[in-house]
C-alpha cells in the first residue's frame, strides 16, 4: 500500500516538473511573438509522447508496440508541420532583420562620407598574419555586399577571422565564397562560416595544412591490434555467455563463436552504417578502434574524420547512421529471439535479468507474457544478441564528445549545447560507477579519448532540417529506454521477475 502511494506521489511529482517546465517555457516564448511560441509547441509536441508513455509505465500500463509507433510518427508529423511553419515565419522575419540592417548600413555610410576626413575605419587588424600579405588582399576581395560584408580582419592561428554582417541564406553565401576563394587562392586555403563568441556568423580562413591528417603507420598498428583484442574479447564473452572461460579453454572456442560471429555481424553493420553515409557525402573515415572489454567483446569503435565536413547535416547523417544500422538490425535479432523463445531453448537467464533495461522488459513481456514471472526464462540464442547489440548502440549514443551521441547532439543544437550534455553524462556515469564498474569505465574512455567535440564544419551556421531534429530526439530517447533500469516495483506491476 505505502509503496503504490509513493509510487503514486512521484508520478504526479514529475507530471508537475513536466507541467512546470512546459509553463516555464511559454513564458520564455511570449515575448519572441509568433516565431517563439512555434518554437515551444514544437517542444511541446516532442515531450508528451514520451509524458504519456513514461506516466502509463509508471503505473502499471505498457503500450504495445503498435502504440509506441504511433505516438512517434504521430508526434513527428506535427513536429515536422510546425517546423515549416517555423521556417516561414523565420524568412520573414530575416528579411525585416536585412532590412533594417542595410538602412543603419547606409546611414553609417552617409555620416562616414559627411566626416571631414572621409575616411572608413581601417579593416585590418596592425597584429602579424598567418598568411602573406598578397594572397591575403585576395582573400579579401571574396567577400561583398552581396555575402558577407567585411569589417574587421583578426589573425587566427596560421589564418585569419574575418569579422562583419552575413548577407542572405548561409549556404548560398558559403557555395559564393567558397567559388571565390578557390578562384583566387585554389586549394591552398579552406573557408569556415561559424557562429563567433558574440553569437554572430564569423568568416575564417585556414591554410590546407590545417586539415584532418589521416592516421600514421603507428595509429594503424594500434587499429589492428585492438581488433585483434576485440576478436579474442570476443570469443571471451560468447564463452561466458555458455559458461565456461575462453582464456582457460580454447579448445571450445567453436561452443563460443556463434554469440562472438553474432556480435561482429552487429559491430560490422554500426560500421558500415557510417562508411556508407560518409561515402555518399565523400567524406574520408579512418580506421576503426576497437574498444574490446571481456564482459560482452566490445563496446563499440572510435573512428576519426578525415576530411572537413561540409555542414552539420552531413556531420549528423554520418554520426546517426552507424546506431541506426546496428540498433535495427539487434532490435530485429531480439524479437526475432524472443518470438523463437520457447520451453528446453538453448539459454536460461533469470527473470529478473529484463529489468535491467525498460525497452527489453516491455517488448520480452509484450511477446512472452507470463513467462516472465518464472525464476528462470528459456531464450533463443539471438535474443541474447540482439539485447547485446542494442546496449551497444545506446552507449554510443550517449550525448557526450564524439561519441555518435555527442556528434548528433553537436550537429543539432551546436557546439555549446553539445559541452554541456557532455559533462552532464560524465557526471551521471559518475555517480552510476558507485553501481556499476563499467560507467567508470565509460568515464576514463570519453575523459581519456572522446571529450573533445568535433571540429567545426565548414557551414557550422545552417541548422540541420526538423526530421534530423526529431531522429536524434529518438534515438536519445531510445537510448534512455535500453540502459534505464526497471524499478521493482514496476516490474512487479507488469509480471517481470
Amino acid at each position: 500500500m505505502m509503496s503504490a502511494i509513493s509510487n503514486n506521489s512521484l508520478t504526479f511529482l514529475i507530471l508537475l516538473i513536466a507541467l512546470g517546465i512546459l509553463f516555464w517555457g511559454f513564458q520564455r516564448a511570449r515575448p519572441y511573438g509568433r516565431l517563439g511560441i512555434l518554437a515551444w509547441l514544437q517542444s511541446v509536441v516532442l515531450m508528451v509522447p514520451w509524458l504519456l508513455f513514461f506516466g502509463l509505465f509508471s503505473l502499471g500500463i505498457y503500450l504495445n508496440l503498435a502504440g509506441i509507433l504511433f505516438l512517434l510518427l504521430g508526434s513527428t508529423a506535427i513536429y515536422i508541420f510546425l517546423g515549416r511553419q517555423l521556417r516561414v515565419s523565420g524568412q520573414d522575419e530575416l528579411l525585416r532583420q536585412q532590412v533594417a540592417e542595410r538602412l543603419k548600413q547606409r546611414e553609417e555610410q552617409d555620416q562616414a562620407f559627411a566626416a571631414q576626413t572621409g575616411e572608413m575605419p581601417s579593416m585590418v587588424s596592425s597584429e602579424p598574419m598567418g598568411i602573406p600579405a598578397e594572397e591575403l588582399n585576395q582573400i579579401k576581395e571574396i567577400f561583398g555586399i552581396d555575402t558577407y560584408f567585411l569589417t574587421e580582419t583578426l589573425p587566427y592561428q596560421e589564418g585569419a577571422i574575418f569579422k562583419g554582417n552575413l548577407r542572405g541564406d548561409p549556404d548560398m553565401a558559403y557555395e559564393k565564397l567558397s567559388e571565390r576563394l578557390k578562384e583566387r587562392v585554389g586549394d591552398r586555403y579552406r573557408l569556415f562560416l561559424v557562429i563567433g563568441p558574440d553569437n554572430k556568423p564569423v568568416a575564417i580562413v585556414l591554410p590546407q595544412s590545417q586539415d584532418p591528417q589521416p592516421l600514421n603507420l603507428g595509429q594503424k598498428a594500434l587499429a589492428a591490434g585492438l581488433g585483434l583484442a576485440t576478436i579474442a574479447t570476443s570469443l571471451e564473452a560468447g564463452g561466458i555467455f555458455q559458461g565456461f572461460d575462453w582464456f582457460s579453454e580454447w579448445s571450445r572456442w567453436p561452443e563460443a563463436m556463434p554469440i562472438a560471429i553474432g556480435l561482429w555481424v552487429i559491430l560490422l553493420a554500426h560500421e558500415l552504417g557510417h562508411r556508407w553515409m560518409a561515402q555518399k557525402y565523400q567524406v574520408r573515415l579512418s580506421f576503426p578502434f576497437f574498444l574490446p572489454t571481456w564482459q560482452v567483446g566490445s563496446f563499440g569503435a572510435i573512428t576519426r574524420f578525415e576530411s572537413i565536413l561540409p555542414n552539420r547535416s552531413v556531420l549528423f547523417d554520418i554520426a546517426f547512421a552507424g546506431p541506426a544500422a546496428g540498433g535495427l538490425l539487434s532490435l530485429f535479432l531480439l524479437i526475432l529471439g524472443l518470438s523463437l523463445s520457447h520451453p528446453g531453448s538453448l539459454f536460461q537467464i533469470p527473470s529478473q535479468f529484463f529489468q535491467g533495461s525498460v525497452l527489453v522488459g516491455t517488448l520480452a513481456r509484450g511477446i512472452l507474457g507470463d513467462v516472465l514471472q518464472n525464476s528462470l526464462v528459456d531464450v533463443h540464442p539471438l535474443t541474447l544478441m540482439g539485447w547485446l547489440g542494442l546496449v551497444l548502440s545506446a552507449i554510443n549514443l550517449m550525448p557526450a564528445g564524439q561519441l555518435d551521441g555527442g556528434r548528433m547532439v553537436q550537429a543539432i543544437y551546436g557546439r555549446k549545447i553539445a559541452g554541456i550534455t557532455t559533462i552532464a553524462t560524465l557526471i551521471v556515469l559518475g555517480f552510476a560507477s558507485f553501481v556499476t564498474p563499467l560507467a567508470l569505465y565509460w568515464v576514463i574512455v570519453i575523459l581519456v579519448l572522446q571529450r573533445d567535440l568535433e571540429r567545426p564544419s565548414s557551414n557550422e551556421i545552417t541548422e540541420p532540417n526538423d526530421a534530423r531534429a526529431a531522429l536524434a530526439l529518438l534515438a536519445l530517447f531510445l537510448m534512455i529506454a535500453t540502459l534505464m533500469p526497471l524499478t521493482p516495483s514496476l516490474a512487479g506491476r507488469l509480471g517481470i521477475g
